[in-house]
């Protein structure tokens, strides 16, 4: 792990990023002490969740219903207060 500052990173950020696209962990480092530990993106790359299932939660809400044209244009007018 390599060690950097927070000088460093205010002032000599092209090394840093350097170490980042060769795959480097950084340990920020502030009056000696650690604060902040930085590594790449595409190191830590976590898998993406899986999306949920719309389909079926609409189907578990609405069944097989659909609505018809009129229905739909009944519903706006409720929502917007139209008559």
């Amino acid at each position: 792990m390599k060690t950097a500052t927070v000088r460093d990173l205010r002032y000599d950020f092209p090394k840093i990023e350097a170490w980042l696209a060769g795959g480097e962990e950084i340990l920020i480092t502030k009056h000696s002490k650690p604060i902040a530990r930085i590594s790449s993106e595409m190191a830590a790359e976590k898998p993406m969740p899986p999306l949920p299932d719309f389909a079926a939660r609409r189907k578990a809400i609405w069944g097989d219903r659909f609505f018809t044209q009129q229905e739909v244009d009944e519903m706006r007018a409720f929502e917007t207060g139209e008559p």
